[in-house]
């Protein structure tokens, strides 16, 4: 393939786009950063081909983000245990394909894992500023 025609991707090791992942959560208000303590922050290369399809997206790089689990306003005393614990999953190849500087990626996943973090807090997706 001609190089003219594939994608630009900013050049960020794995290692370093986690730690931008971790920066954001950390850069979180107190108050919202300690209602986290049994949500799973994970960083992915790729959303896997069962969770496309699941919510009916066709390419990888339709989703930056995914929050599974229960929202805190769902949870009460009276479901039933052994559920997983919450999960944000931040897809670094999409967000590294849709940025074109170092600055854009940083913003991109500031907003994604916010986002996703309003999801946990039983927000959605229109409710949303990103």
């Amino acid at each position: 393939m001609p190089r003219q025609n594939r994608p630009r991707t900013v050049p960020l090791t794995p290692e370093a786009f986690e730690r931008l992942v971790r920066e954001a959560v950390g850069g979180l208000p107190d108050q919202y950063r300690k209602l986290l303590d049994n949500v799973s922050v994970v960083v992915e290369a790729e959303p896997s081909r069962e969770v496309l399809d699941e919510l009916e997206l066709g390419s990888q790089d339709d989703l930056l983000g995914l929050y599974s689990g229960h929202a805190m306003d769902e949870e009460s005393f009276f479901n039933p245990g052994g559920q997983l614990p919450a999960r944000i999953s931040i897809y670094r190849g999409p967000i590294l394909r849709l940025c074109r500087t170092p600055e854009e990626v940083i913003r991109e996943v500031q907003d994604t894992v916010v986002h996703e973090i309003g999801h946990h807090f039983g927000l959605d997706d229109d409710e949303m500023p990103h």
